[in-house]
């Protein structure tokens, strides 16, 4: 029957057999791939580490799990001491560049003008801070014109202006008890009529809510 029907593919078989042991899959690779470098390894490469301290900027080409092998023994600071291995993180936080404090020296253009206005008051050109300081004085006078009879004269036993704020009392009131307590002055009693009056007069001060 040499007219019978004989099979002829339209297609070559394009089927590649997997690459022995020791060979190159050249074929293997698309464009732009390497091999991984690691010796006997015909991976694709997809990870790339320093080959050494020295020459940072060349790599090998490692597929994922001999990078990562090439990882854990890899150690930037073998070989140096504690003093080198400092010095070396120092330069990588600052860039390798030197630094300087942001305090300025004396002999700065900023230190000679603080000092040339040291003695300068404040230009107020629109009165803030002059009507801040009448309406203080305002209050104190208005408090100083409230005080009766009384008041008056305990804030003269304590040695201290019809304006003396509630702080500025209790201050005085503590350094004239220590000043005339008889056990901080060795038992000597003489300050002890003045320290009856001080007793009295912020007792006085307390009633009427100054302190």
């Amino acid at each position: 029957m040499s007219n019978a029907f004989q099979y002829r593919p339209k297609f070559v078989d394009i089927r590649v057999r997997p690459p022995r042991k020791g060979e190159d899959d050249v074929m293997g690779l698309k464009p732009g791939e390497r091999r991984c470098d690691h010796a006997g390894c015909i991976a694709v490469a997809t990870a790339k580490a320093p080959k050494s301290r020295e020459r940072l900027e060349e790599h090998y080409w490692f597929c994922q799990p001999h990078a990562a092998e090439y990882n854990k023994t890899w150690n930037f600071f073998a070989g140096m001491n504690q003093t080198e291995a400092d010095t070396v993180r120092e330069q990588a936080f600052t860039g390798d560049r030197p630094t300087w404090a942001f305090k300025a020296s004396r002999a700065s253009r900023e230190a000679a003008a603080f000092a040339a206005g040291a003695g300068r008051v404040a230009r107020d050109p629109f009165g803030l801070f002059r009507a801040a300081r009448a309406k203080a004085d305002a209050e104190a006078e208005e408090a100083a014109r409230r005080l009766g009879r009384l008041e008056r004269a305990a804030l003269a036993d304590l040695d201290l202006e019809v304006t003396a704020t509630a702080a500025k009392i209790r201050t005085r009131y503590t350094e004239l008890i220590k000043r005339c307590h008889p056990d901080a002055n060795g038992g000597d009693r003489s300050a002890e009529h003045k320290l009856q009056r001080v007793l009295k007069a912020y007792k006085t001060l307390q009633k009427a809510k100054l302190v």
